[in-house]
């Protein structure tokens, strides 16, 4: 069976959207994986480059570090430390995704298959606010892309709003014209991504709709 694949304009979209397609993923090839290596290791050899004292002082003399000197044991040291940070902003990446995904409609068995097949008493040890039980009278709070939004529900509407409060503290509040949770926390995390970084111009505010 073809996965559907509407415009968002589409009426189906947002059915579409919130029909978990299974499976999710394809597995990466190796080639994949080398790929994935070499894009990190040049984002940690950016960052080691920035806080070597050793590299530091080379600048700080007006001179250029020879390439060589990534080989030496204290800037491999910061080059670890890097790697370190990197490590950190998967987990915070993975924490997020984890979150979109789980109050979408992911059980944490999925959350747990895509997290490298660990079972799902791990994923929900895990990611413990991933996967709640919501019922129409809850708001429930999203933190994504550095910035944080509450999904709300307007039982006289019987609709599905949100507020959010982005990255760059630009802030945002929908009207109450959410047809489902999935469709308003799209739409948070639309508005979400599109302001995370505090140097990064403001782009248009997604329509309330």
């Amino acid at each position: 069976m073809g996965i559907p694949t509407p415009d968002k304009t589409d009426d189906d979209f947002w059915a579409a959207f919130a029909d978990l397609v299974d499976p999710p993923w394809n597995e990466p090839a190796h080639d994949d994986a080398f790929t994935m290596d070499e894009r990190i290791h040049d984002a940690v050899r950016d960052l080691a480059d920035r806080i070597s004292t050793r590299l530091l002082a080379y600048r700080a003399a007006g001179k250029t570090p020879d390439p060589v000197l990534m080989a030496a044991p204290d800037v491999q040291l910061a080059l670890l430390r890097a790697l370190y940070e990197a490590k950190q902003s998967v987990d915070r990446l993975a924490e997020s995704a984890a979150t979109v995904a789980g109050r979408s409609g992911a059980t944490y068995a999925q959350l747990g298959a895509a997290w490298g097949g660990i079972k799902r008493q791990s994923a929900r040890l895990k990611w413990p606010h991933a996967v709640v039980r919501k019922t129409a009278s809850e708001s429930i709070p999203l933190h994504y892309a550095g910035g944080t939004a509450v999904v709300h529900h307007d039982a006289e509407a019987d609709a599905w709003w949100f507020t959010a409060t982005a990255a760059d503290q630009q802030e945002w509040e929908s009207e109450p014209v959410h047809a489902s949770y999935a469709e308003a926390i799209a739409g948070a995390t639309e508005f979400l991504l599109a302001h995370t970084a505090p140097d990064r111009p403001a782009s248009d505010r997604p329509a309330s709709g």
